[in-house]
């Protein structure tokens, strides 16, 4: 009974669907019931991802997002960011194509080099792909303008390689040659358009009439890099957010960048140990040896030193600027500057003062491919003091303090009293540093004072004033070396050239040394043999070696602190720690 009960639903049930079939009609679109079973339902749309965000954390705030006016290292950090070249440098100093499709070389023919008349024309290609935040193309002629509004005697700046550079030859929107001076080809030509210093500007966007030098779009960008300045709030933060329309797909991986100025070093580095912040820029060796400790926050070491430390002579009287007509009556004499050197303990400096993290070093050329073969040399008091006495510098009446007694230009009876002045960004290290140089000149007979000053004075342009272009020193204390490979523009003529020595050329020969010899020598550098420079500048190296227009002391440590969600940080030499922003990633809380 059961079993017939079950058919005669069945039968019933299959009555009911041709009765509601045939009830329909014409009606044919309306889609059959199925009998399978329930409906699918779409699948549900996945939740919006949740928006990535870092704090990086820096002493002071950019003058503006251009290294190439008044370059304390964070205008060219906040640069990378926001702007493009058409080359950069990795940490390992290798060059890339960033805006050009390729790097002209030799061999690939973007380089035409005539050897007969040592002359080189160089050929670019920009990508077709980049765009300005605004939606225009970034094409050949943002190049050109940016080059030009640099090069402008009146309202512009110094870049690498200008005193070479005949023209930029326009060919299309996406090429063009650069054509040198008869016999002045630039070996640093594959970024003389980028690395550190060098970010193409907006044609149509930023003021010619304002000047390179002034123009509001170096402090209100047009992005064409892969993050755009959302606000600025100075001298507290910089928010940028991801730019949509980068032309690398998929990045930056970070969706907003946070820079909070934060002046206090340990406030800096509670912020990273507390998880507050994920980027520390400069973080100096005490707050390193505590990262390195740390289970949340990683220290990424660039894999050779650049900045050197180093003093810096006046050898012209304080307050003027020409040391033949007004030489310094006490560092005019390299005796002098060889005592000054041999007097300081460097080994005690980096191990007590640094940690071990800086290293001493004595020599621009330490760096390789032009690396010379320099003896160290010695600390020796004695010898030191046996310098200035061949100096004419005595303590004739036995109270401490040396005196001239036939030295070369003070007169009879000057005091030995200088002043060393050191950058104050840097923190407590260096003040302690500077403090122990202080003891060891005073125990070989110098009266020394020690003042810290705020390092935008220290290398502020000669118009606003500078401290050191205007001659206002006699021995500074601070950091330096040359970005990316070669030295050629951006160190030995920047610090070392006669023509530097004028403080409105564009160069920083503060000391004023000048010397025949070294102008001579690199004159030499422009070949494209590159044997052939590295003898040059292991010449130009002995040179400096037996002046002394610098007494450079030990290594400053270029390293970054990263919180450990951060993926892709590399501190590098060539370039500053935001070099590779956009390959950052996050692993997750």
């Amino acid at each position: 009974m059961l079993r017939n009960k079950k058919i005669e639903l069945a039968t019933y049930a299959v009555i009911s669907i041709l009765l509601a079939a045939s009830l329909t009609g014409c009606k044919a679109e309306t889609p059959e019931p199925s009998l399978v079973g329930p409906a699918e339902l779409p699948p549900e749309e996945p939740p919006p991802a949740e928006e990535t965000s870092i704090v990086i954390v820096i002493r002071q705030d950019p003058n503006g997002f251009n290294g190439l006016l008044n370059d304390t290292g964070y205008e060219s950090a906040m640069g990378e960011l926001v702007m493009l070249s058409l080359t950069d440098i990795d940490a390992y100093g290798n060059i890339f194509p960033e805006l050009a499709t390729e790097v002209p070389t030799l061999e690939n023919g973007r380089v035409i080099f005539d050897a007969e008349n040592n002359n080189m024309t160089v050929y670019w290609t920009l990508r077709d792909d980049v765009y300005w935040a605004d939606g225009k193309q970034v094409t050949v002629d943002d190049v050109i303008f940016t080059w030009e509004a640099i090069i402008d005697e009146e309202m512009g700046s110094r870049s690498e390689g200008y005193e070479y550079t005949e023209w930029l030859e326009r060919v299309d929107d996406y090429s063009f040659k650069v054509h040198y001076y008869e016999e002045w080809p630039f070996p640093a030509y594959q970024i003389q358009f980028g690395g550190e210093n060098f970010f193409v500007y907006p044609e149509h966007y930023c003021d010619i009439t304002q000047g390179f030098s002034y123009w509001e779009c170096n402090r209100q960008p047009l992005s064409s890099g892969p993050y755009i300045l959302e606000e600025w709030v100075s001298n507290d933060h910089l928010t940028f957010v991801r730019n949509p329309n980068y032309f690398e797909e998929g990045k930056p991986g970070i969706d907003k960048v946070i820079v909070q100025i934060v002046s206090d070093g340990a406030v800096r580095k509670a912020m990273m140990l507390e998880g507050d912040a994920d980027a520390d820029m400069w973080p100096r060796e005490t707050a390193i040896s505590e990262y390195e400790a740390a289970s949340n926050v990683y220290v990424s070491f660039s894999p050779t030193e650049r900045r050197i430390m180093r003093l810096i002579p006046n050898l012209a009287q304080r307050g003027t600027t020409d040391s033949v007509e007004t030489p310094h009556p006490i560092l005019s004499d390299v005796l002098v500057r060889r005592a000054i050197r041999m007097a300081i303990d460097i080994d005690t400096i980096t191990d007590e003062v640094f940690l071990g993290y800086g290293k001493p070093l004595w020599t621009e050329f330490f760096r390789d491919p032009y690396k010379c073969d320099i003896p160290r040399p010695e600390y020796d008091i004695t010898a030191a003091e046996a310098l200035l006495v061949e100096a004419g510098w005595t303590d004739a009446n036995g109270d401490g303090l040396r005196e001239c007694h036939g030295c070369l230009n003070a007169d009879e009876g000057y005091e030995m009293e200088i002043e060393i002045q050191f950058y104050a960004e840097y923190g407590e290290e260096l003040e302690i540093a500077a403090q122990l140089i202080e003891e060891s000149l005073e125990g070989i007979g110098f009266e020394i004072t020690t003042t810290m000053v705020e390092g935008t004075l220290l290398w502020a342009p000669y118009a606003d004033g500078g401290i050191e272009l205007n001659g206002d020193f006699d021995l500074d204390l601070w950091d330096d070396g040359y970005p990316g490979t070669d030295p050629t523009d951006s160190q030995v003529w920047t610090y070392y050239h006669s023509d530097a020595a004028d403080p409105e050329s564009g160069g920083f020969n503060v000391g004023r040394w000048m010397n025949e010899d070294l102008d001579l020598w690199y004159d030499e550098l422009f070949y494209m043999d590159e044997e052939y420079r590295h003898e040059v500048f292991c010449e130009m190296a002995l040179i400096l070696e037996d002046e002394l227009p610098q007494i450079l002391l030990w290594s400053s440590v270029e390293a970054t602190g990263f919180s450990s969600r951060i993926v892709g940080g590399q501190s590098s030499t060539n370039d500053l720690f935001t070099w590779n922003i956009a390959d950052w990633t996050l692993t997750g809380e």
